[in-house]
């Protein structure tokens, strides 16, 4: 199966290669050209437990790798609270889609539980010994998820990147008190997408540069191997729904996603075109609302203040995998997807045609919700529900209610809960009407005493471990320190 650019499609990898590579070399991201024209059957998925699900959609999509079975059983078996991975709960006239319940309780665990053995297994299929060191930047949970999947995985290194004073204490906890030998985490002075540029600014300068017999990769979801495995939990909510009664297998589902970088929404999109009845994507953003504004007006432009929330794992004005929607819905037409992204680069702003934008909203809804509106949905689910939200899930909460104001539909409706609430203890006290302790760790047991709700084991055992990662830099640093890194023998 060949993955092309998609900025030009002169420049095609195998799926092996693409997960290997990361990034295609002109800065483009690797996608396939017609996936809704793969011979899936998808309504045999409905029967299947979730790992089996995932193997099916994995082999169907990155076809290279041998014996995926085994490798998704090794990157999840015994990992999350439940062998569901990511259940679906009903909360109210709702239904919760909780991709929480794994090591680092975030969704990320999902696909990056499983990259660390795709690359590997990539790696045996090119023939490639060598180290490959990983550069991730992140807002927060693709950090400590990426490092708990591949610290101390045999000949790979992992460098992540996040936003100083941009992530909540104990994300940041979570990075800094990462163990093993093979990790690295450093702060850059900026936002996120400081970081994230400055990571594909560092593909770009070490193209065909000798990095000691290292190969650049990513653990972003502009790699196809950390995007693809997202596509499952889509089919497993639907599933639930099915085998619940809620709905007959065909009818349609409404997804509502907080989104950021676009990567968890766009999954959604490939389970589409995989044959899965999805209605409609519902695009839900903070106070950072671009993408609100794009599917809207079909003007993008990340010219505008950028806010930090109580949400800050969407707190993004670059929007990296929206680039692949473009592609799909211009008929991939890579020279079209080359000049938007060149605009963007040069003057901050592009425009789709208006062709692409009715494409763009026939199948995608949006909403934006502020910190105060966030804050209003966890005490009031809490209230009269009894159910305990984060800050990004009561985004799509708030952003759901408007969907279903407007809809035209009886279709169910599911939120995907991104994140426990534990994660952001402070906001979701101030949402109860409680004053947090100034200790964020000491805040999540009186979270704990006020909800009952259990902390994740990963959580309550932070504040015991001691810090082991430091460094802080400039966002021009960011090529300079990744160099001197790879050089060094230990870290």
């Amino acid at each position: 199966m060949i993955y092309q650019s998609t900025r030009d499609h002169r420049l095609a990898a195998s799926s092996t290669r693409a997960v290997l590579d990361g990034i295609a070399p002109d800065g483009g991201l690797y996608m396939l050209d017609h996936m809704e024209a793969l011979d899936f059957d998808w309504r045999s998925l409905l029967e299947k437990d979730t790992m089996s699900m995932s193997a099916e959609i994995l082999s169907a999509l990155l076809p290279e790798f041998a014996d995926m079975s085994a490798l998704v059983k090794s990157g999840y078996a015994g990992k999350f609270e439940t062998d569901e991975l990511t259940p679906t709960v009903s909360v109210g006239d709702r239904h919760v889609l909780e991709l929480f319940r794994g090591p680092t309780s975030a969704f990320k665990d999902v696909a990056l539980s499983l990259l660390p053995r795709l690359i590997t297994a990539a790696k045996d299929v090119e023939g490639e010994s060598g180290d490959t060191v990983i550069l991730t930047a992140t807002s927060g949970d693709t950090g400590k998820a990426a490092l708990e999947g591949f610290h101390d995985v045999p000949g790979t290194k992992i460098i992540v990147f996040y936003p100083h004073g941009g992530v909540s204490p104990v994300q940041q906890a979570q990075m800094t008190t990462q163990v093993g030998d093979n990790v690295c985490v450093c702060a850059v002075r900026g936002n996120f997408d400081d970081a994230q540029t400055g990571v594909k600014n560092i593909f770009a300068a070490c193209a065909g540069r000798d990095l000691d017999g290292a190969r650049l990769s990513s653990a972003n979801s502009i790699n196809i191997g950390r995007l693809v495995p997202q596509i499952v939990y889509y089919f497993k909510a639907y599933a639930d729904l099915v085998n619940a009664g809620r709905i007959k297998a065909g009818q349609p589902v409404h997804y509502v996603v907080p989104t950021g970088n676009f990567g968890d929404i766009l999954a959604g999109y490939f389970a589409k075109l995989l044959g899965l009845p999805v209605g409609k994507l519902v695009c839900a953003s903070n106070a950072n609302n671009v993408l609100t504004d794009f599917i809207e007006t079909g003007v993008y432009d990340k010219r505008r203040p950028f806010h930090k929330t109580t949400s800050p794992s969407m707190d993004i004005l670059v929007s990296s995998n929206l680039e692949r929607l473009l592609y799909l819905l211009c008929g991939c037409d890579n020279e079209y997807v080359a000049d938007r992204m060149r605009e963007l680069k040069e003057h901050g702003v592009y425009r789709v045609n208006e062709t692409l934008l009715q494409k763009l909203r026939a199948e995608f809804a949006c909403g934006c919700a502020s910190d105060e509106d966030a804050a209003d949905a966890i005490e009031t689910v809490w209230r009269e529900q009894g159910y305990l939200m984060d800050p990004h899930t009561a985004v799509a909460w708030c952003v759901s209610e408007q969907f279903m104001a407007s809809r035209q539909d009886d279709a169910p409706v599911v939120v995907l809960s991104t994140a426990s609430p534990y994660k952001f203890p402070a906001a979701v006290l101030s949402a109860l009407g409680q004053e947090p302790d100034a200790d964020e760790f000491a805040a999540l047991d009186q979270l704990h005493a006020l909800t009952g709700v259990p902390i994740p084991k990963n959580l309550a055992a932070l504040r015991e471990m001691p810090v082991r990662h430091t460094d802080v830099i400039d966002k021009e640093d960011m090529l300079s320190y990744v160099l001197r890194k790879v050089g060094e023998k230990q870290w």
